[in-house]
């Protein structure tokens, strides 16, 4: 499991102009079943996604790939961790 935090770098008018096509991209990998959840840091200055994932080089790979990243507005921060407990009904999270 990853905790993959964006922070923007440019300011938000161009992260705004990128909007659609980082929705894609988020909407894309959700499909895939990557992702798991994610969201606007608030206050809005970056983003956080919740990815499953056995490999952390793959990961990262997808994540350069993100228009946001790809195109200098924002970086990224990956952090690993294995969830060993769980609220009720949140049990896939214990599942890779």
């Amino acid at each position: 499991m990853f905790v993959v935090t964006l922070t923007y770098i440019r300011p938000l008018a161009e992260l705004d102009a990128l909007m659609p096509k980082h929705v894609a991209w988020l909407k894309k990998h959700y499909r895939s079943g990557l992702f798991l959840a994610s969201g606007r840091q608030v206050p809005r200055k970056g983003g956080v996604i919740l990815a499953r994932s056995g490999d952390r080089a793959e990961l990262e790979k997808l994540l350069e790939e993100d228009p946001f990243v790809k195109n200098g507005c924002a970086r990224v921060e990956v952090i690993e961790f294995r969830p060993s407990m769980t609220a009720p009904g949140a049990e896939v999270l214990k599942e890779i």
